[in-house]
């Protein structure tokens, strides 16, 4: 039942003293002023009849009718409620968008992390809630390798939530034998992988939502220290700053950087090169041809060639291969920056 302001009021049995108070009535019996309470009871069930304005002695109500009433009344009251509750998640949902878009423009600032275990954790943390992405610069290399077996059991874990995971490394991460094992082991899980000769931010971003980058306020020593940052407007720019080296740096699957012969360098037409670069960076077939001014056709047949000459059954077996080839190595742009370190090459992210 609900008061007159709207409020849930409780439904609670008839007392003792209101039970013994009907009988008497129903006999006969007085009611006298210590019967008040009981009496009030009765009136709120419909089981006696008051007149306030004569001195009769109440009238007892057939109780069936006044049980049926009671129920009907209790009945309309919870279906009241239910119809509240179930608005519940409505109005929650139709505020939550408002709140959300506070939070997009004004965000919730930046955190400051003072030490490495702090820093990990939080990340752990941030990684092992990710719902749809995880990208990480790490311009000098994985952590510790006392720390890998605990990020392969975090990354892994993420991956098989679904959530895709791409790793930016420093150039010089390809003459680390225990990053390049640990790199082998994770693209074979799903990670993808990619080395930059130029230099690059540290950061790492989960989700687009959330970012660490390193300190360049307080002053500390940057490899143990960095800031958590939720500001959305800040996390894209940082995010849009990953994608713009992740376009410039070259496929890495873990293999160990190899020196290039004369004889492998000359085996390779200008055009397969570009051809390759194109296909490891995910660049459309159509694209490419345009591009390059042949038919898809003739794209094709070229791509035939060179899967037959490594023996690769796919085109992603194919730029496994081209990733290893000492070809790749010497392969560079013209002075524009348009060859495969530049920003020609990829037409999709990912």
């Amino acid at each position: 039942m609900t008061g007159r302001d709207g409020s849930a009021r409780p439904v609670d049995p008839l007392s003792d003293a209101a039970r013994a108070l009907y009988a008497r009535i129903t006999r006969g019996e007085p009611v006298g002023p210590d019967d008040t309470g009981a009496l009030g009871e009765l009136v709120a069930w419909r089981l006696v009849n008051v007149d306030p304005g004569r001195p009769a002695p109440p009238v007892a109500l057939d109780p069936q009718e006044a049980g049926r009433r009671r129920l009907d009344d209790e009945l309309r009251d919870l279906a009241a409620r239910a119809a509240r509750i179930a608005a519940i998640p409505d109005v929650s949902d139709e505020l939550g968008l408002h709140f959300e878009r506070a939070k997009w423009r004004s965000g919730s600032g930046s955190e400051f992390l003072a030490g490495r275990e702090q820093v990990t954790a939080r990340i752990a943390e941030a990684v092992d809630r990710a719902e749809s992405e995880v990208l990480t610069a790490l311009p000098w290399g994985p952590a510790c390798e006392e720390f890998l077996g605990e990020i392969t059991d975090r990354d892994s874990r993420a991956l098989a939530r679904g959530v895709r995971l791409r790793t930016l490394f420093g150039d010089g991460v390809r003459d680390d034998a225990a990053a390049r094992a640990w790199a082998t082991v994770m693209s074979a899980r799903g990670t993808r992988f990619r080395t930059l000769l130029a230099p690059f931010q540290r950061c790492v971003v989960v989700d687009r939502r959330q970012a660490f980058i390193s300190d360049h306020v307080v002053g500390g020593d940057p490899d143990q220290t960095a800031w958590h940052v939720r500001d959305r407007a800040f996390v894209a720019f940082v995010a849009e700053g990953f994608e713009d080296a992740w376009r410039r740096a070259d496929i890495w699957y873990g293999d160990p950087r190899r020196a290039v012969t004369t004889k492998e360098a000359g085996e390779l037409t200008e055009r397969q090169r570009e051809i390759l670069i194109d296909t490891a960076a995910g660049v459309d077939q159509r694209i490419t041809a345009r591009r390059l001014g042949i038919g898809l056709r003739t794209l094709t047949k070229e791509l035939g060639r060179l899967r037959a000459r490594w023996g690769a059954p796919t085109l992603a077996a194919l730029a496994y291969q081209w990733a290893l080839s000492p070809e790749r190595l010497r392969t560079t742009g013209p002075a524009d920056g348009t060859g495969p370190s530049g920003p020609r090459g990829e037409q999709t992210r990912g």
